[in-house]
């Protein structure tokens, strides 16, 4: 994997003008985030996963969240108004997000869907996430995710 290869959210980033320091790790799409986070010697609390889910209303969100807990989805739904929300399928990431499974990113996706991160992200001087592919993280100011793409934050872990 060659270090100075760029993915479509570091393009997208470099696009507006946001500095961001790139991180790649051997690919392996059965490494849990913990283990990343261990890659990457970083508090698990620091490097965050995106999840996709789908709402009773049919209408899809985007949570974003420490690798180290889970997303809870009663306070996620309540988080974005609706009555309950689960995962999507596996198989249904790609054609809706343009991401596989270990490389979801909340930038970039095929469209713009309500994204919420958890309130643990603003404590932290910058946040790792997927760069779009397994093996690529990106790590920025939580500030400058917002110059990006609409977020809210709500406490939204178990």
């Amino acid at each position: 994997m060659a270090a100075d290869e760029k993915t479509n959210v570091m393009r997208l980033l470099e696009q507006k003008k946001i500095k961001y320091t790139p991180h790649t790790y051997e690919a392996d799409p059965s490494r849990s985030g913990d283990e990343i986070a261990g890659l990457l010697g970083e508090d698990p609390g620091r490097v965050f996963k995106t999840l996709v889910t789908q709402a009773k209303s049919g209408r899809y969100y985007v949570f974003v969240v420490p690798v180290n807990s889970e997303l809870n989805l009663k306070k996620a739904a309540k988080a974005v108004g609706e009555k309950a929300i689960s995962m999507i399928r596996q198989k249904d990431l790609l054609p809706l997000t343009g991401y596989v499974h270990g490389g979801c990113s909340p930038i970039g996706m095929k469209k713009a869907f309500p994204t919420v991160v958890d309130e643990t992200a603003a404590g932290f001087d910058t946040i790792f996430f997927s760069a779009g592919k397994v093996g690529y993280q990106v790590e920025l100011p939580f500030a400058d995710l917002k110059k990006l793409i609409r977020v809210e934050t709500a406490d939204i872990t178990d």
